[in-house]
């Protein structure tokens, strides 16, 4: 006769109270995972976090209390969980998953390990820290009403890199600085705008008119000459913009005039830009002073967030949070530097000010705070249900595993709406390794196209392995028959090479190099193909990929004449593709609803594999083509602002 104790054999009871395991990230599916751990009898837990509790978390991630913001997630996560089982034993740490601390013999002290993470770059991290470790990984990801788990397990199934993910999306710099045609466009540079002007300066953020636009083909003393501009402010250095800023003592008059007035009139001189567009509309602070009418600024009904104001009310917005910045910045000291937080009232403000009258000067239909802010924050609607459902699965799934039932794991999906079978939730086979990951395969390789002669040791350092290849501190030597090292993970050892081009050290077409991550216990092979010249704004291609770029544009036989700046919500754009709503929102998670659902039925019965999507990002990888554009996430972690975060 089966003993039980609970629910469970005692056996594996007896299992859970003696195995130690692992939660990576203590948030809106962290929290319920262990919620549900120490209720099923899971005794010997880790969980690791390096964010602190922000007051926007607290609607989803109970562990949390008002009291509790500022603090670290996995401290305060931990001492909730107490209050449910006190004799459990719970490690926390506030750290990042990343530090070498966290090493491959840190990874094989436990049983299993449970992603709850919101960020690819970790995501890819503790996948090859369990591969190395040959410890099973229980993956697991939550996009609105959506969700996933998986189980990956080394040599026995795909690991997360197996499957391509989509490229998260950017726009060629040209475009936000010149020739923005979609909101999206306009929030990125209203982004850049505030950590020119308030935070860290970044050259690839610069916000004034690109000179440099190949599509512009002007002559720039020709065409400043003919820019005219205030009289008193126009006459502005193009240097630094913090530096110019300060110079006026961040007058927010100023500040307006340079920017949507003097600039965008230094844009009209570059006349073949407009041969094909609707030329931008330049505003006058002065004039719309003048001409506002009072009863056209009054606030209208609804949320106030979810309303769209006028021009002049976006341009009191403008001033109101340029002087509550300036306070912030006056109050922290000099050369003081803010952060750009969706939370902070004055940054977002600044940003929906900042973004609608760039919209408005282009000619788009302008978007209320809610919606600017969505997208600026990659906000995907994180519903509480979703994480109880997919943390739930995760203990499901790792119940197989520690009762040594590897083979009856599955990946299970969380549909919005019912198949045609009427289940939400849909059982996939796992899949196994593939033959060509470069992660995973038992001799991993990838052919990379570039330019040698462009191409230097730093970027291949952080553009392509780090960036690319998701190693953490890579260490390169090239297979030349002296071992030539390129790149050392030890500090200062060959930073002289950084500025350095690859064909200086003779890589050619042909040239291999051997990338190694000792953190990661990771080899890598790459063959360089050398090109003269790729597509615009693509630095490299890895081969059997698509360029790593910005969408190009499709002309559409009807929107031919449209000559016109925006989105579909005023006039087709002249620069991108039309594209559905869902475009602006980037990361796309599988779902079978608005008639998908015959797509999930298929799944489940041929055991074919769907997307595997990040968690509480939607960010996904595909084995089949997506058939719907139901769910999106809105637009390229932390780290990368421009593109991902729920939690």
């Amino acid at each position: 006769m089966v003993q039980l104790v609970g629910s469970l054999r005692k056996e594996l009871s007896d299992s859970l109270s003696t195995s130690k395991v692992l939660v990576v990230g203590a948030g809106g599916i962290g929290c319920e995972l262990l919620k549900n751990l120490v209720l099923t009898g899971f005794k010997n837990i880790e969980v690791i976090d390096l964010d602190t509790i922000d007051v926007s978390n607290l609607n989803r991630q109970f562990l949390f209390q008002k009291k509790h913001v500022g603090k670290s997630k996995a401290q305060v996560a931990k001492e909730s969980v107490l209050q449910f089982c006190p004799s459990a034993n719970i490690t926390a740490y506030h750290d990042s998953i990343m530090n070498p601390d966290y090493n491959v013999e840190f990874f094989r002290r436990f049983a299993l390990v449970m992603n709850a993470l919101d960020n690819r770059a970790a995501r890819n991290h503790v996948n090859r820290m369990c591969l190395a470790a040959d410890i099973p990984l229980i993956e697991s990801g939550t996009a609105g009403y959506l969700g996933q788990v998986t189980v990956i397990k080394k040599g026995v199934t795909e690991c997360y890199e197996c499957q391509p993910k989509p490229t998260q999306k950017t726009f060629p710099g040209c475009t936000i600085r010149n020739t923005p045609s979609e909101p999206i466009h306009c929030i990125v540079w209203a982004k850049y705008l505030f950590n020119q002007l308030f935070g860290e300066e970044d050259a690839d953020q610069e916000v004034s008119p690109d000179t440099a636009d190949p599509e512009a083909a002007w002559n720039p003393d020709e065409a400043a000459a003919r820019a005219s501009a205030s009289e008193k402010d126009g006459d502005i250095k193009r240097v630094s913009t913090k530096e110019w800023a300060r110079s006026t003592g961040y007058d927010p008059v100023k500040l307006f005039n340079k920017l949507f007035k003097d600039d965008i009139m230094y844009l009209l001189a570059m006349d073949k830009l407009w041969k094909k567009r609707k030329a931008p509309t330049p505003l006058d602070w002065q004039q719309l002073e003048n001409s506002v009418c009072p009863q056209e600024e009054a606030a209208g009904p609804g949320l106030k967030d979810q309303q769209v104001l006028g021009v002049w009310g976006y341009c009191q917005l403008f001033q109101h949070s340029v002087e509550k910045l300036r306070s912030q910045l006056q109050e922290k000291g000099e050369n003081a530097e803010l952060v750009w937080d969706k939370d902070d009232p004055p940054a977002m403000d600044f940003v929906t000010a900042a973004a609608n009258l760039r919209m408005h000067i282009f000619s788009m239909n302008m978007k209320s705070r809610f919606d600017v802010k969505s997208m600026a924050g990659n906000i995907i609607p994180a519903i509480a249900t979703t994480n109880a459902i997919i943390a739930g699965l995760i203990v499901l799934e790792g119940l197989k595993i520690l009762s040594g039932e590897l083979e009856s794991c599955c990946t299970i999906f969380l549909n919005k709406c019912p198949n045609l079978r009427k289940k939400l939730l849909v059982p996939c086979v796992l899949d196994p390794p593939s033959t060509s990951c470069y992660v995973c395969a038992s001799k991993p390789e990838v052919t990379v196209k570039l330019n040698v002669h462009k191409t230097t040791v730093l970027s291949l350092q952080d553009r392509i392995l780090k960036e690319r290849f998701g190693m953490v501190a890579p260490d390169v030597q090239i297979e030349d028959g002296k071992g030539t090292i390129l790149i050392s993970s030890e500090e200062g050892e060959t930073e002289a090479n950084n500025s350095k081009f690859l064909a200086d050290f003779g890589i050619r077409n042909g040239s291999r190099l051997q990338a190694d991550d000792f953190l990661q216990d990771y080899t890598l092979l790459i063959s360089v193909i050398h090109i003269e010249e790729l597509e615009r704004d693509v630095e490299f291609e890895v081969v059997g990929e698509a360029p790593d770029k910005a969408p190009l544009p499709q002309s559409n036989p009807e929107e031919v004449n449209s000559i016109t700046n925006g989105n579909k919500d005023s006039a087709q754009p002249s620069t991108s593709s039309k594209a559905p709503a869902e475009d602006d929102n980037i990361m796309i998670v599988d779902s079978d609803e608005e008639g998908g659902a015959s797509s999930s039925s298929a799944a489940a019965t041929s055991g074919s594999k769907r997307k595997h999507s990040d968690t509480e990002t939607g960010e996904t990888s595909t084995k089949r083509p997506r058939t719907d554009q139901s769910s999106a996430a809105a637009a390229p972690t932390e780290d990368d602002d421009d593109i991902i975060a729920l939690d």
